[in-house]
């Protein structure tokens, strides 16, 4: 930067020091320029730095159209007096992207069947979930029925121990360890007993997991699931079905939607993984980091975790991660470099609809949800998904489909 700049910075920040200078035996304001210099010159060094630098910075990424990410590192700083500051600025820009033929893609897809057999089985889950449990006279436990257990773990696991004063499990289900059905069958309401279960290493709850744990079973009562005929009267039941056929074909087409859904998404996967490959640009640092922070911080929170307790090993946390967030950075660019040339956007009902989703679910008023979100930077980033998934649909409906 020129030395007439830099002079007269310093001139500035040197008279701002003097302001609110104090010193033995002057009064604020009035201590000489000399001594200000030489007392303050740390402070006046800094003054200038902060204010020439990024001035200086912003007129060259504007001049030569640089999109910069992250913030610029700066080293090798020249600063004397009488002399032009210079000074080295490394920093990472946006890449230029060119895009290959995106519409020319072709994607395995094809659109997905639903069987009576399909329907049959989930009227059936449909049955279940309207079933009563009727209690028996006291007998000796067998395979179908639901014993009422009071539960107690007598050793040791990670946490509060597991107890429950009144639980039902079925005897011999599918979704009961065999090792409980082994210890409950033929048991009668009243009895007691202590027994070990041995958990999967598999099994949902971590604390649990691949552990034998002894417990204390009492049972207290058995009953009977009795399920609803399958009649109009159970489709009436269930919703604004008048007949069973009507409740049928609800079933059927509820099927197919969700069959469909998940094979686009499937097929749209597949869509965003050939975009990446076929593109090769650098991706900013800056950026990857950032999303390995995201994944990571979504990973911890699903698991209940706040990532401000843990010290993360970042290097070894990036060499896990760097190819595939590089990955996901890539598609985000190219996505969004699409969005641009094909003018896809969100619009404000849409975007409204999603907030308005939300507010119903968190129970608030769709306007205070909605004025939050544009201070927290929510807004965006709903838009922001909002926009991809309408890309993502465009590049659905301009591939080609094969069952190969």
């Amino acid at each position: 930067m020129p030395v007439e700049e830099v002079d007269a910075e310093t001139g500035r920040a040197v008279a701002k020091v003097q302001q609110r200078a104090k010193l033995p035996g002057f009064r604020p304001g009035k201590a000489p320029v000399s001594i200000i210099r030489q007392q303050f010159a740390g402070d006046i060094r800094k003054q200038v730095l902060e204010s020439l630098i990024p001035k200086y910075l912003h007129n060259r990424f504007e001049a030569e159209d640089l999109k910069v990410v992250g913030q610029p590192d700066i080293t090798d700083v020249h600063l004397e007096a009488g002399e032009p500051l210079r000074f080295t600025a490394e920093f990472e820009v946006v890449p230029q992207v060119e895009l290959q033929d995106y519409k020319g893609l072709t994607v395995k897809y094809q659109d997905p069947e639903v069987t009576d057999g399909d329907v049959d089985k989930r009227i059936e889950e449909l049955r279940h979930s309207k079933a009563e449990f009727v209690n028996e006279d006291p007998r000796p436990l067998a395979d179908g029925d639901f014993a009422v257990l009071s539960l107690e773990s007598l050793s040791a696991v990670e946490g509060p121990p597991v107890k429950n004063e009144e639980m039902t499990l079925e005897v011999g289900g599918g979704d009961t360890l065999e090792d409980f059905s082994e210890h409950l069958r033929g048991m009668n309401p009243g009895e007691e007993k202590e027994f070990d279960v041995s958990y999967p290493e598999d099994y949902g709850q971590p604390k649990l997991a691949g552990k034998t744990v002894r417990f204390r079973a009492q049972v207290k009562g058995v009953r009977r699931k009795e399920l609803p005929e399958i009649n109009d009267e159970f489709a009436q039941d269930l919703g604004d079905y008048r007949t069973v056929d009507e409740l049928r074909e609800a079933v059927r087409k509820s099927l197919f939607g969700q069959r469909q859904f998940e094979a686009q998404q499937e097929a749209k996967n597949q869509l965003v993984d050939k975009l990446v490959d076929m593109h090769d640009f650098p991706v900013p640092e800056t950026f990857v980091d950032e999303q390995i922070k995201n994944r990571t911080g979504r990973a911890l929170a699903e698991r209940g975790v706040d990532p401000k307790t843990l010290k993360l090993d970042w290097k070894k946390l990036k060499e896990n991660q760097q190819d595939k967030a590089s990955r996901e950075v890539k598609a985000s660019m190219l996505l969004s470099r699409i969005a641009e040339r094909e003018a896809i956007a969100p619009t404000r009902d849409e975007v409204d609809k999603e907030v308005e989703r939300i507010a119903r679910q968190q129970r608030e008023p769709f306007a205070a949800v909605r004025l939050r979100f544009e201070k927290d930077g929510t807004l965006g980033r709903i838009a922001s998904h909002i926009q991809t998934d309408k890309t993502l649909s465009f590049l659905f409906e301009h591939a080609g489909k094969t069952e190969e």
